[in-house]
């Protein structure tokens, strides 16, 4: 099982009108600890974000799942719940957990979940969806793994080699 932390990142954003404003954004990272949580999340914001930035909080996350989808524009915060019956007391119980799912709206959130979770062996209900605050999910990858955008430049590396060949 996935284990997810919620890490927030602090950083100087330019807007639309070109004004230069504080952001403090919020990230899910799939890792092992808060140091790797930590670590990871350096690695990916300093890839993301010019300038300087700070990690200003790491928190165990509740979260259960990610579900992705290409067609998504915002992560939703999807609460579900279920009976189970308790083997030793045959007494019915209710779990609640809560998954992120990519979709374009709250309905399309609804649709994709049930989508997502049509394998489930239990019937389940959706008593909550909202509009997560997460921006962006950094999977965990073991060494070796080709990572998704493998392929692409980081921007620092792109600056660089503009310096480099307007240098020579």
């Amino acid at each position: 099982m996935k284990t997810w932390f919620t890490c927030k990142v602090k950083y100087q954003k330019q807007d639309e009108q070109g004004r230069v404003k504080n952001v403090n954004e919020a990230y899910l990272a799939d890792a092992l600890s808060f140091t790797e949580a930590e670590t990871r999340i350096y690695e990916e914001m300093g890839q993301r974000v010019l300038g300087e930035f700070m990690v200003t909080s790491i928190t165990k996350s509740k979260i259960v799942d990610v579900f992705e989808y290409p067609q998504g524009d915002v992560f939703y915060q999807v609460k579900i719940s279920y009976l189970i019956t308790d083997a030793d007391s045959g007494k019915e119980k209710k779990v609640t957990q809560l998954m992120i799912i990519h979709a374009e709206n709250v309905l399309h959130a609804y649709e994709r979940i049930h989508e997502s979770l049509n394998n489930m062996l239990v019937t389940f209900a959706v008593p909550e969806i909202k509009e997560s605050p997460i921006l962006e999910v950094f999977h965990h990858y073991k060494e070796g793994e080709e990572r998704p955008g493998a392929h692409l430049t980081p921007i620092n590396d792109l600056e660089k080699s503009v310096e480099e060949s307007e240098d020579e």
